[in-house]
């Protein structure tokens, strides 16, 4: 380990704009089930495909439509 470093001249953190922000969010347990075993299917972690999946809806500005009838 170095004594003294010299950090003005390091370089900027090119993933800061991609770091995960931790929340707190109430899914359905047929929700969470069905994203587990799509995650399960493909080998990743389904949080992770959860988040993929709700990235690629705001790319695309994707809302929901939805109606509300009596």
């Amino acid at each position: 380990m170095r004594k003294e470093y010299d950090f003005p001249r390091s370089a900027a953190n090119p993933y800061v704009k991609r770091l995960k922000q931790q929340i707190t969010i109430r899914l359905e347990k047929e929700t969470i089930e069905y994203f587990k075993k799509i995650a399960d299917d493909i080998d990743i972690p389904y949080q992770k495909l959860i988040n993929l999946y709700l990235r690629v809806c705001a790319d695309k500005e994707l809302k929901p439509s939805m109606s509300w009838k009596e």
